[in-house]
């Protein structure tokens, strides 16, 4: 998809939305971070929906400020983040 009318960039608007948190929170190396930045600067929509995803986490970080997960919530959370699923698919040749 490309929504911005810049032909030039090398990132995709699909990959920079399925990455704009990872983004946000600084979970990417310096090298992404660099094409995600050029491309918000060349791409309006793209900027729009990062700033809206900006407000939203700044919004929950203010609303959730005095509130803290329960400990089996917090356990539960992190057991499910570390659990890796494998589906392996069998083809049969007659």
């Amino acid at each position: 998809m490309s929504c911005g009318g810049h032909d030039n960039s090398e990132t995709d608007c699909d990959d920079v939305l399925l990455k704009i948190y990872e983004y946000l929170d600084g979970e990417m190396g310096e090298v992404d971070c660099e094409k995600i930045r050029q491309h918000l600067e060349e791409c309006q929509p793209c900027l729009k929906e990062y700033d809206v995803d900006q407000a939203l986490k700044a919004l929950v970080r203010r609303s959730c400020r005095c509130e803290t997960a329960p400990e089996a919530l917090r356990t539960q959370i992190m057991a499910r983040i570390t659990t890796v699923t494998v589906t392996t698919r069998v083809e049969r040749t007659e």
